[in-house]
This record gives structure tokens, C-alpha cells and sequence, in this order.
């Protein structure tokens, strides 16, 4: 299971930690990706990150301002998010897909795939 909290209300140019806690498997053989749908907008995939070997992929909307980081010995996955936009405003939801399945390869591609398991989603909610 996914365990996705750190959500909530902050004004824009804002930070927020989202945090994905995984229970029943260990990261380190997963690659956890982020993602976020706005009401009438297609799911979007905001970045991704390999546990065994760090390596991440971020979607050109989020690069610069948002970071990915994994504590294996936390089983957790993190969202650093900076400067924070009104576009940002969306439901997040952290899943998990075994690295294998990606070819051992984090790219934009990474975020099509089906994932196998999924976290609830918390609400981020950026005010001007």
C-alpha cells in the first residue's frame, strides 16, 4: 500500500513536502511516480523516481521548481515543491511500478505505464 500526505493551502511562490509512505513492499526494486489531476483535466505525470539507483524524471512543468527524493530506510518517497503556482492547484497521487517493467529507465515514458499500486490522493491547493 501508498500512503500519500503533505497536501494543503498555500499561496503561490509557496512550498509544499509531499510524502509517499509504502507498507507490505520495500521501494528499493519500485519506481514511484507522482502524478496530479485538476477537475476537467487530464491526469498529469509530474516526475518519477528510481529507489536503486536515484534516477528521476521530472515533466517540463514541474522542472526547476519541483524535487523527487527517496529514503529507502523510511520505505518513503518525497515531492519537494517550490514556488508553488495557481497551475499547480490539483489532487496528487503517488504509485508504485516494479523498475523491471520500466527497463530500468525513468523517462517521460515512465509515467504511461500502468502502475501497479496507488495512493490516495491529497489535495494541493495554491491561492493567489
Amino acid at each position: 500500500q501508498l500512503q500519500a500526505s503533505g497536501g494543503g493551502l498555500v499561496q503561490a511562490g509557496g512550498s509544499l513536502r509531499l510524502s509517499c509512505a509504502a507498507s507490505g513492499f520495500t521501494l528499493d526494486d519500485y519506481a514511484i511516480g507522482w502524478f496530479r489531476q485538476a477537475p476537467g483535466k487530464e491526469r498529469e505525470g509530474v516526475s518519477c523516481i528510481s529507489s536503486s539507483d536515484g534516477m528521476t524524471y521530472y515533466a517540463d512543468s514541474v522542472k526547476g521548481r519541483f524535487t523527487i527524493s527517496s529514503d529507502n530506510a523510511k520505505n518513503t518517497v518525497y515531492l519537494e515543491m517550490n514556488r508553488l503556482k495557481l497551475e499547480d492547484t490539483a489532487v496528487y497521487h503517488c504509485a508504485a511500478i516494479p523498475y523491471y517493467r520500466l527497463g530500468y529507465s525513468v523517462s517521460q515514458a515512465a509515467m504511461e505505464y500502468a502502475y501497479d499500486y496507488w495512493g490516495q490522493g491529497t489535495q494541493v491547493t495554491v491561492s493567489s
